[in-house]
């Protein structure tokens, strides 16, 4: 399974209308972090494994996608972070953690 990367407004709205009806993973991503490109490669690791086909999974690329990624913490009422991961479900955020706590283990915990 793969993900899909979204950048703009009307994308992240689709998805937000999306949740009501099936999970939605978003990953927020620095693409100048080390700490980042370590949760991109656990988020990969969980998709190449055996991931919840139940679940969308998107990536947001936090500087080159700044005006997504700030609507995604203002509209889920979550503080933003990256890496960050988030699970909506009916439109609203169901989880999400960050930074090192991105892991293979602890999405598939809570996906699976």
């Amino acid at each position: 399974m793969n993900w899909k990367e979204i950048t703009t407004l009307e994308e992240w709205n689709e998805i937000v209308e999306k949740s009501a009806a099936r999970g939605q993973v978003i990953l927020k991503h620095s693409t100048t972090c080390p700490v980042s490109s370590n949760a991109l490669h656990e988020f990969e690791q969980y998709l190449q494994a055996e991931p919840n086909q139940d679940v969308d999974y998107t990536l947001v690329k936090v500087i080159e996608s700044r005006p997504v990624s700030n609507q995604i913490a203002e509209d889920l009422n979550v503080k933003h972070e990256s890496p960050q991961i988030i699970f909506v479900k009916d439109k609203a955020k169901y989880w999400t953690t960050s930074h090192w706590s991105v892991t293979k283990a602890h999405i598939t915990a809570v996906l699976d």
